[in-house]
């Protein structure tokens, strides 16, 4: 019988035919095992329904009472592995309602079958793809999820560690809601039940026992106890406790105990895999743990043909259960932050956030934790078996806040094991810090001359390679505009010949310089990274890789002239901004180029970094009722159309009343200016009210645009007009436009901004501009550099004192005495 018809004999459901071009999660129903309820998550549950495994077809959101009526007909759901392959042709059944007409069978028969992927458990011969970098880590829908008994587990090893465990369970049951598949691997057996034994132990001593001072009974009982004996105690108040905790969230719990034997017996072995995939395709989290009432001690034992890794610890079993159950992601937790070169208490431990299988001879282990039965040697052994059977995996600290959400969501925590083939070529971040402040001590030892020569060389280099750092930034534009960049970063992003032309002739660090949409900058910030010695971090937008990839070429090229080529680095892998700001120990700057958005949200992450721009550019032209209207009006089309995108651009027109009453002709004619250049005018609220069919309001007086908009807004006076300024604006660049002395000197005094300018374009707030040469960016910072940022913004002061065996106390009173003088250097 057709699936159309068993549907329509026993449900009015409503199917609708659709074409899918791509799989994700999937549950498949066939004629073995028992109904599944899957969850309806924030991505489609896809069901591939297969019919005495002859027709097959996808159906999206399968109702309940399909559900039953295919399980009366003998069917059954059972989890399958997620398919990405691009040699499916889906053909698919959609359920759009429960009661509306189902479509005729002829229209479903029409359906060829498709071809499934499917999940199957106990095919290890066939090495599946692992994820090849942190990012991929959303699409792992199969978790397997190790919790460490230094994590789960009281420093005094009696009894539960309950806060830690708690939050553990919130992440794994959130992480089941939202649909994964999660698989927990945990002890906390023996603690607990070394608890109620405790009580038990105390209970039994004589009253001398009791009230001897002598007697350590009472100490001891922890180490007087069989731990087989204390895992038999607390088996069931432990998973007493772990429903309890589930219940909150609705996700259901079985508990799964092994022993090794288990796995080396064929049937043993296929009857756990199997209960392990009906409880999964029921939405059921499996916590598994080694049968410790039972179990013998651990023994070192050699893999059996590679095949069965050797059951040691919960690493071992974790490891074992995620290659079964092909897992697409295996989550070792405990209590270090990952894997070190060294024990982590040792001098120069360096914490690894890639492992890759041949890194095992540059590893040193030392002893294991203070509870369980593995160290990290074992951590690795197994999470290196776990790789090379097609499982990723990542080791951690359990303890960390919101861990596993963390690492789901690409962050750099713990250490990532990854496949060798897919790791060479490219190099960690940590090392290309550590280089770049090699390479800044190699530029301080170079004469001025010489750093000026890698300078020429690189100016030179732009211009003789233009058309290929124009062909590259052409990929780029054709790549934003596929997708939709908006038009101020379309600005940004495009280069030209004379931008190229302009970047040559200006003598052109800085220790990280983030910056988007900006291939223009990267020359910049080299050239004034190497004319001030500084070791230099790029990371730019994904928008332009191509054009930042071309440029850094030529960077190379002009380091290589001085034999310090890895002074800058343009880290091109996936790395997360916020794990950037971390590296407290290699960064000494940080200059964000880009959005008020990714300059104040670096610094809101930055907390020991200190960062150095601007989050705004909201910037004031103010025109006086004494100003040289001609002036004005060049002035403002300057400051609005020259370079609407640029941070220096006018976004906020202030006119005095005088201009605007009775229909004063200036207001008539900046409008009309700005219309013709293409900008959009808003209304500030005061303009608005004397208006009666003005420009539309402006939402907010604290707005950048970075386009061909802008917002006017009308001022009694000049200290109405520096309030406005001090209420609303960025403290970037503020202008005025008067004939008056005495007015232009208190607006410059009383405007508290990096850039404050009197009857000239906001567009001269620019380190070319000034002299500086080319600049890393705007600082509206009230110490150290502030306004356009050159060379001198990125030196900082050393003190060289040269003596004759002067001490301190020689200068005390009646001493020598202190003679200050500027001498030159």
């Amino acid at each position: 019988m057709s699936l159309a018809r068993c549907v329509r004999e026993h449900t009015s459901a409503v199917y609708e035919i659709i074409r899918m071009k791509h799989f994700e999660d999937r549950t498949v129903i066939n004629n073995r095992g028992s109904l599944a309820r899957f969850p309806l998550t924030s991505y489609p549950p896809y069901v591939n329904i297969q019919i005495e495994e002859t027709l097959t077809w996808d159906i999206i959101m399968l109702p309940r009472c399909v559900c039953a009526l295919l399980r009366a007909r003998g069917l059954s759901m059972v989890t399958s592995r997620h398919a990405t392959s691009g040699n499916i042709v889906a053909r698919s059944v959609y359920c759009k309602g429960l009661h509306q007409q189902v479509p005729q069978e002829s229209l479903l028969d029409q359906i060829p079958p498709v071809q499934v992927i499917k999940r199957p458990v106990q095919t290890m011969e066939k090495r599946r793809a692992t994820f090849n970098d942190r990012s991929q880590f959303k699409y792992a829908r199969r978790l397997v999820i190790k919790l460490g008994s230094a994590v789960i587990t009281r420093e005094d090893e009696n009894g539960l560690a309950l806060g830690r465990l708690a939050k553990s369970r919130v992440l794994v049951a959130e992480c089941q809601i939202e649909g994964r598949e999660c698989i927990m691997v945990t002890s906390g057996a023996v603690a607990f039940g070394k608890q109620k034994l405790t009580q038990e132990l105390l209970m039994s001593l004589s009253m001398r026992e009791t009230l001897s001072p002598k007697d350590h009974t009472r100490e001891d009982a922890g180490l007087l106890l069989e731990p087989r004996a204390a895992a038999a105690v607390g088996q069931s108040g432990l998973m007493s406790l772990y429903d309890a905790m589930f219940a909150q969230y609705g996700v259901k719990l079985a508990q799964v105990l092994v022993t090794k034997p288990d796995f080396y017996n064929e049937e043993t072995r296929r009857n756990l895999f199997s209960t392990l995939s009906e409880l999964i395709s029921l939405n059921i989290v499996p916590i598994i743990n080694t049968n410790d009432a039972v179990s013998p001690p651990p023994q070192a034992d050699d893999d059996l043909a590679g095949q069965v890794i050797s059951i040691k610890d919960n690493d071992s079993l974790a490891a074992m259960l995620a290659a079964e159950v092909q897992a697409d992601l295996l989550i070792l937790m405990s209590d270090v932050d990952g894997i070190y070169t060294k024990p982590p208490s040792q001098e120069g431990a360096r914490l690894l956030r890639t492992y890759t299988p041949d890194m095992n001879d540059t590893v040193q282990f030392g002893k294991k934790s203070r509870v369980g039965t593995g160290g990290m040697d074992g951590k690795v052994e197994a999470a290196t078996w776990a790789l090379e059977h097609g499982v990723s995996v990542v080791i951690c600290n359990g303890m960390q806040e919101k861990a596993i959400k963390t690492i789901l969501a690409g962050r750099k925590i713990g250490t990532f094991f990854t496949d060798s083939n897919h790791a060479v070529g490219t190099t960690s971040v940590d090392v290309l810090a550590e280089n770049a402040r090699q390479g800044s001590r190699i530029l301080q030892t170079l004469a001025p001359e010489e750093r000026a020569h890698c300078i020429h060389t690189l100016a030179d280099l732009l211009v003789s390679k233009q058309s290929k750092i124009l062909e590259a930034n052409a990929k780029d534009l054709a790549e934003a505009t596929k997708n939709g960049l908006a038009a101020p970063l379309m600005s940004r992003l495009s280069l030209s010949s004379s931008k190229l032309k302009n970047l040559a002739v200006v003598p052109i660090g800085v220790l990280l310089v983030i910056f988007e949409s900006r291939p223009d900058c990267l020359p910049q910030v080299a050239a004034l990274a190497l004319s001030s010695a500084n070791g230099l971090l790029l990371k730019g937008g994904k928008e332009a890789v191509h054009s930042n990839k071309a440029l850094m070429e030529i960077v190379n090229e002009a380091l290589e002239s001085v034999g310090a080529t890895k002074a800058i680095s343009l880290v091109s892998t996936r790395e997360e901004i916020s794990d950037l700001l971390s590296m407290e120990h290699h960064i000494d700057l940080i200059i964000p180029r880009g959005s008020s958005e990714l300059v104040r949200s670096i610094q809101e992450q930055s907390q020991h970094i200190p960062v150095l721009g601007h989050a705004e550019g909201i910037c004031h032209v103010y025109v006086d009722n004494s100003a040289d209207l001609d002036k004005a009006l060049k002035i403002v089309r300057d400051s609005k159309c020259d370079y609407p995108a640029a941070c220096n651009a006018m976004e906020t027109l202030l006119l005095h009343e005088d201009l605007v009453k009775g229909g004063a002709s200036f207001f008539v004619d900046v409008c009309s200016m700005l219309k013709k250049e293409g900008v959009t005018i808003y209304a500030g609220p005061n303009l608005s009210q004397q208006l009666t069919f003005g420009p539309p309001p402006a939402k907010s007086l604290r707005t950048e645009y970075s386009s061909l908009e802008c917002t006017v807004e009308v001022v009694k006076n000049l200290q109405d007009a520096v309030n406005h300024i001090h209420t609303y604006g960025s403290s970037h660049t503020d202008v005025i436009v008067t004939e008056d002395p005495h007015k232009a000197s208190e607006f410059l005094s009383q405007v508290d901004s990096a850039c404050v300018f009197h009857n000239a374009s906001s567009r001269f707030a620019d380190g070319y501009r000034f002299g500086l040469g080319a600049e890393v960016g705007i600082s509206t910072a009230r110490i150290h550099a502030r306004g356009p940022v050159g060379v001198e913004g990125l030196l900082t002061t050393k003190w060289v004192l040269s003596g004759d065996g002067h001490a301190a106390s020689d200068f005390c009173e009646g001493g020598l005495e202190y003679l200050h003088e500027s001498l030159p250097l």
